[in-house]
């Protein structure tokens, strides 16, 4: 086992590994720009590293300063979280030429699935279904063009090195493809320093299914349910569940066989995602893979009852995937809400201030996961995420109405946030009976207060 582990991210999900790390009796790291210095993961690992100033660049995206980091403080394991570097191969690669262990898969495996147009052809090669669109990168719009008239409109073009919903655009006739084209490609560019694009049929009010799946060094690999990740706002999720209020058992079990058979292509190891778009018609279709732990990962924990990151951390140590998790069962039902610190009547405008009251829920079946406390001042130069609600109850209406009493809970004064959005989902009729797909948020009213 790991002695000591650098943890190159922040925020919640970096003090959550400190905490998975130090019930595992191992010691750790943080590392921090100067805007970070008060934050709770600064202050609960066992020793901090500042590695450079508040731009991303210059600090949590600085692999020179973080290996740096890493050689000081004699550190043999790093953890990179979400976001930041968890998805860089350069980033595997570098740990790996200098001896560290990185906690996740491998430089060539994170490689492979980061580029979204070579990962749809792999899991087609695996026999994952995968959305009709192109084999590989589009070179230009008239291309593009020419293949949505075989495949029909409507079309999505999807940036190769994306995520979070940047470099997409939906195309419903030919004369919007070269628009649509440029203005993916140049967002897709600012974004991921990379302006391919690859083109799909577009999903009309499909369910955004996700499988987790485990995988030891051994060929050892265990799915552990689904979490329904459909409530989105410009493609960036807002709530998750699990399990899925659409899914049969026998829907299930073919999702999850389709992930293993994906994982098992391409010799997965470490803890990841495959993702699926689910039509109303029970057909489904591979999207992405992300090689990493999820913002969302504490709804399957709930359902469970296993610590994901202790799980992930002991697999980068050479355990293998324990017997007994082939026979889990999901239990109850579990429903995440991520709170930013944005003002839903202003568009979701970031509203970065000064906590000046904090009061987290509590009470049977809640978590909350967080970094932040009465007098902390959120920085403007980072996701505006700020805290995780997360409920489990015996079943779906239980778990909403867990969730109703626990957000009415929450005290944060200071910043706006998105706890009365949440609140107002919980309430709406068509999410209580289950009636909602990635498209729920287009005609939703949120009431604005008066």
């Amino acid at each position: 086992m790991f002695k000591k582990i650098l943890v190159a991210n922040r925020g919640e999900i970096a003090l959550r590994v400190i905490r998975a790390c130090h019930e595992l009796g191992i010691s750790t790291v943080a590392v921090y720009s100067t805007a970070d210095e008060l934050s709770l993961h600064v202050r609960f690992a066992d020793e901090a590293v500042c590695i450079g100033p508040p731009d991303s660049q210059s600090s949590y995206l600085n692999i020179p300063s973080i290996m740096s980091a890493a050689e000081i403080t004699d550190s043999d394991a790093i953890h990179p979280g979400y976001g930041f570097l968890a998805e860089n191969p350069e980033f595997a690669q570098v740990c790996e030429d200098n001896e560290f262990t990185f906690i996740g898969p491998t430089a060539e495996i994170i490689q492979a699935m980061g580029k979204k147009a070579e990962a749809k052809k792999t899991m087609k090669k695996a026999g994952v279904p995968v959305i009709p669109g192109s084999d590989g990168i589009v070179k230009d719009a008239a291309t593009a063009r020419k293949l949505s008239e075989t495949i029909g409109y409507p079309v999505m073009l999807k940036a190769s090195a994306g995520g979070g919903g940047k470099g997409m655009r939906i195309v419903h006739k030919p004369m919007e493809m070269e628009h649509a084209f440029n203005m993916a490609s140049t967002e897709s560019l600012k974004a991921f320093n990379n302006g391919d694009l690859y083109l799909e049929k577009f999903m009309e009010n499909p369910h955004h299914i996700e499988i987790q799946v485990v995988a030891d060094m051994y060929g050892n690999i265990i799915q552990l349910g689904e979490r329904d990740c459909s409530i989105q706002r410009r493609h960036q999720k807002l709530i998750e569940e699990s399990p899925s209020p659409v899914l049969n058992d026998e829907l299930r079990e073919k999702m999850g066989r389709m992930a293993i058979l994906g994982a098992e292509y391409i010799q997965y190891r470490g803890v990841g995602t495959v993702e699926f778009l689910l039509g109303d018609d029970g057909q489904f279709f591979f999207m992405e893979m992300n090689t990493r732990i999820q913002v969302e990962h504490p709804v399957t924990e709930m359902v469970i009852g296993i610590d994901l990151l202790k799980m992930q951390i002991n697999m980068a140590a050479g355990e293998k995937c324990p017997d007994y998790l082939k026979s889990i069962k999901l239990r109850g039902h579990a429903i995440e809400c991520r709170i930013n610190a944005e003002d839903p009547e202003k568009n979701f405008m970031p509203s970065p201030k000064l906590i000046e009251s904090f009061h987290a829920p509590g009470g049977t079946g809640v978590r909350v996961d967080t970094h932040v406390y009465a007098g902390y001042q959120i920085p403007p130069y980072y996701d505006s995420l700020i805290m995780k609600i997360i409920v489990h109850a015996d079943d779906r209406p239980s778990a909403i109405n867990r969730m109703q009493r626990t957000l009415e809970e929450t005290i944060i004064e200071g910043p706006e946030t998105t706890i009365p959005f949440h609140q107002a989902i919980m309430r709406d009729k068509n999410f209580r009976e289950g009636n909602f797909s990635t498209a729920f948020l287009d005609t939703f009213e949120f009431p604005v207060r008066t």
